[in-house]
């Protein structure tokens, strides 16, 4: 939701910020590594019940996440590479971050209460496969309400009241459950319409040999010019 209605806005402002930091040494897969390393000292923290400093270092993780995408396209180094490697680590970040909540809880309230923040990274799991499934057979899955930012949203403001964690954990996995059901409608209305993948590949092949069979032919005629000549 954030990413769609919020991303012009929040990119308007990080891009300066981007563009300084191309005249230092920073690339974006430093930052990305910046903020899996704070995402990990978030979780220590919040496991060993220093809830504000853990919000503070949530904090702090997200931020180079937000700054290495600007510094890639300041510095006209927008990779698959670093896209992968940025998908990749925010995945891992999150699961840090849900784990030292778990670890809190169980300290807390007991094992039970733990299984509530594996229930949300699996479930924001599930999310991010079906945009990655449905982008690879030329699908949008963005959207819905719960999208990894409004995650970190919600988690800070869990952090700011210690008994209320819990409960916002209970909010956190009703609202990435309903955005699940949003993806999957939404692809799968998609699909209902959409040529199937096997035709797309089809005609992606048939227009690759079009066009080098024009090309073939572009190059023969103009041997047979230089040869005539």
């Amino acid at each position: 939701m954030f990413d769609g209605k919020f991303r012009v806005h929040v990119d308007k402002y990080v891009r300066p910020v981007g563009v300084t930091l191309t005249r230092t040494r920073i690339t974006p897969d430093h930052l990305t590594v910046d903020g899996l390393l704070f995402s990990i000292a978030a979780a220590v923290a919040i496991g060993a019940g220093y809830l504000r400093l853990g919000l503070l270092l949530v904090v702090a993780a997200a931020l180079p996440d937000m700054l290495d995408g600007a510094l890639a396209k300041a510095s006209n180094v927008s990779s698959q590479r670093g896209a992968f490697f940025d998908s990749t680590i925010d995945r891992v970040t999150d699961s840090f971050m849900l784990g030292g909540v778990a670890w809190y809880l169980a300290d807390t309230r007991g094992g039970t209460a733990a299984v509530l923040p594996f229930a949300v990274m699996s479930v924001s799991s599930l999310i991010s496969y079906q945009r990655a499934k449905a982008e690879s057979l030329g699908l949008q899955a963005k959207g819905g309400l719960m999208e990894r930012a409004e995650r970190i949203v919600i988690l800070c403001v869990g952090l700011l009241f210690d008994s209320g964690l819990y409960w916002v954990m209970w909010l956190m996995l009703v609202l990435v459950a309903a955005t699940a059901v949003q993806r999957f409608v939404k692809i799968w209305r998609q699909a209902a319409v959409a040529p199937s993948t096997a035709e797309r590949l089809d005609a992606r092949r048939s227009r690759r040999a079009s066009r080098r069979a024009a090309f073939a032919d572009r190059r023969a005629r103009l041997g047979a010019r230089r040869r005539d000549g």
